[in-house]
């Protein structure tokens, strides 16, 4: 059993090679919903509304070589930026990493499945509705998407421990 650690525990953000930077992405989606943010506090409402170019299933984004021009508005993330997207999720491994913090264990990354993400309750997957489907947006302010938002980590369940997890 090697003893080397993973690229995301040794190397900055700035340092990742495009594949290795593109990997971070856990493919929960929730950079993908709409967010409403409150003049007065700054505080942001996640709602369950998606960019059309989300796919539901995947939760990646089903054009995105050709995003920013489909999406004016979608944030290309990059290392110089990451500390300024206040509105990313506290889950998202850019964030975590730009806040020298761990990977969650259902990132996969670090689970080695794809699905964990999924399975986990991390992602948007079964919980987000397409933005054609909306015509106003502060109807569908989701407290429980929030409230996920808010506290960060799903908790591990007990039948889903890696193996060596206490």
């Amino acid at each position: 059993m090697s003893d080397a650690k993973p690229f995301w525990e040794t190397k900055t953000l700035e340092d990742m090679s495009d594949p290795e930077w593109e990997s971070l992405c856990d493919s929960c989606g929730q950079c993908c919903l709409f967010k409403l943010e409150d003049a007065d506090t700054g505080e942001y409402a996640l709602t369950d509304v998606a960019c059309r170019f989300l796919d539901h299933d995947t939760c990646q984004c089903s054009d995105y070589t050709n995003r920013q021009r489909n999406v004016p508005d979608c944030v290309k993330v990059t290392a110089t930026n990451i500390a300024e997207l206040r509105w990313m999720p506290e889950t998202c491994a850019y964030r975590l990493l730009a806040e020298g913090k761990p990977l969650f264990w259902w990132h996969p990354l670090v689970s080695g499945d794809p699905e964990t993400v999924h399975s986990s309750g991390a992602s948007v997957r079964g919980k987000a509705i397409n933005e054609d489907m909306v015509d106003d947006l502060e109807e569908h302010v989701v407290e429980e998407l929030n409230r996920k938002l808010r506290d960060g980590i799903p908790p591990l369940p007990a039948r889903a421990k890696p193996e060596g997890r206490n």
